[in-house]
């Protein structure tokens, strides 16, 4: 009878008590590219799930149960509401409503920009040779974007749309001249729209600093700390690098970056607390072509 009682509160316990060592899981959100492939969506989530394995806990990530467009997910993740964790380019407003991991996970390739543009444009693009011609013309952009704000900042006129896939068919109707987007972007993009005659402009290029972060919610200390950690480690042991030219090397040598003309841009959105001075954070295409020619 004694032994009977020890099973049953044992059992009991067993069903009030969480497990030593039991995960704690991170929700991330889905995307409205994904399956449009939207390859920057799949490289944070296995940057995310690599820089986790390596904090020292146990954490199990999910996706969320829904799609949301980028303005609900901030709000969800500011609100501690569907998700734990999100990516995205930072901006001061976004800085101070959540907490950053200052490890910008794309090196910075947020910032630098192709412009897609319709086919027949090609060669009025081809003959730009000065950022006044590109700012007569009208960029597109979604309308919560800080890269409509950079845009806008520094002479660029900006037309803007709410919906991803519509974008594309706006540049398609003539609505705007090009559509800006990140060298990790444009080449999948250009592939899923060439339906509708769209295509990289040849030579020409936008850069401005950037940074592509993590975010977690103000309160969730615990968890900023543990991407922190789990990033640096990567970085220290060549993960990093090796996942980002995994990702990133075949776009980067498609786009031959220091072979374009690059209109350089002022970022008035970018935090003091970048971290510019770590330069082995961040991509440099000049640096990396000197390299290659002195081998």
């Amino acid at each position: 009878m004694v032994e009977r009682r020890r099973l049953i509160l044992g059992g009991m316990l067993a069903l009030t008590c969480p497990q030593a060592g039991a995960a704690t899981v991170v929700r991330h959100p889905q995307s409205e590219a994904q399956g449009r492939g939207a390859q920057s969506e799949y490289y944070a989530v296995r940057l995310l799930r690599m820089a986790l394995a390596r904090a020292g806990q146990h954490y199990e990530i999910q996706p969320a149960a829904f799609k949301m467009g980028q303005t609900r997910t901030l709000l969800e993740l500011r609100d501690g509401r569907a998700i734990d964790v999100m990516w995205t380019m930072s901006s001061n407003q976004r800085e101070q409503e959540l907490l950053p991991v200052r490890i910008p996970l794309d090196m910075g390739l947020i910032g630098w920009r192709l412009l897609l543009i319709r086919k027949r444009d090609a060669e009025r693009f081809a003959a730009i040779r000065d950022a006044a011609e590109l700012q007569a013309l009208e960029a597109l952009q979604g309308h919560d974007w800080p890269d409509t704000e950079i845009l806008r900042a520094n002479g660029y006129p900006v037309q803007t749309g709410s919906d991803y896939a519509g974008l594309f068919k706006m540049l398609a109707s003539a609505r705007a001249d090009y559509f800006p987007r990140s060298v990790f972007e444009v080449w999948n993009e250009a592939d899923a729209f060439r339906w509708d005659d769209l295509m990289v402009a040849p030579g020409l290029a936008l850069h401005y600093p950037s940074a592509f972060y993590f975010f977690v919610r103000k309160s969730n200390t615990a968890l900023a700390a543990a991407l922190q950690h789990g990033l640096e480690r990567m970085l220290a042991d060549g993960s990093y690098a090796r996942v980002f030219n995994d990702y990133f090397g075949e776009v980067l040598r498609r786009s031959d970056m220091a072979a374009r003309r690059v209109f350089e841009l002022h970022n008035p959105l970018l935090p003091e607390g970048t971290p510019l001075a770590r330069r082995e954070l961040w991509y440099h295409p000049a640096l990396r072509q000197k390299t290659k020619d002195s081998r």
